[in-house]
């Protein structure tokens, strides 16, 4: 056992049983990491931290199509997308609330989310 002080992890239990890391702590935890960015749940507060994502176009068949930069009704938003996994993946956008490079609140077939950019990607620096 390691001696001395340990820091204490900052976590809640919601009433669903999901576990939300309190912000201080996600902050110590991802900033070293290029997590610039942070996606919010409205109706329970899940949150999901991000250093990249993208925009999914779905066929008729509702089958990948193709991927963009920007939010459009029909996409969904993947978070740290890589070839073969991701973070979390949205279902399809309804309703583009507000738009802006640091922000953007939308709709999607069952929820409402809010995309934060948290720190500048080539420098680092918190916005």
């Amino acid at each position: 056992m390691i001696g001395g002080e340990q820091p204490k992890i900052l976590v809640t239990v919601d009433e669903n049983g999901n576990l939300h890391l309190a912000d201080e702590m996600a902050n110590l935890f991802f900033e070293d990491r290029g997590k610039n960015w942070k996606l919010v749940r409205e109706r329970d507060g899940l949150t999901h931290y991000s250093s990249k994502f993208r925009w999914i176009e779905w066929n008729e068949e509702s089958r990948y199509r193709d991927d963009h930069e920007q939010i459009a009704i029909g996409r969904s938003l993947m978070l740290d997308p890589h070839r073969m996994s991701y973070t979390w993946l949205t279902t399809k956008v309804t309703e583009i609330i507000e738009d802006r490079p640091d922000y953007i609140k939308f709709k999607t077939t069952n929820s409402t989310y809010e995309l934060y950019r948290l720190y500048d990607a080539p420098t680092g620096n918190p916005i």
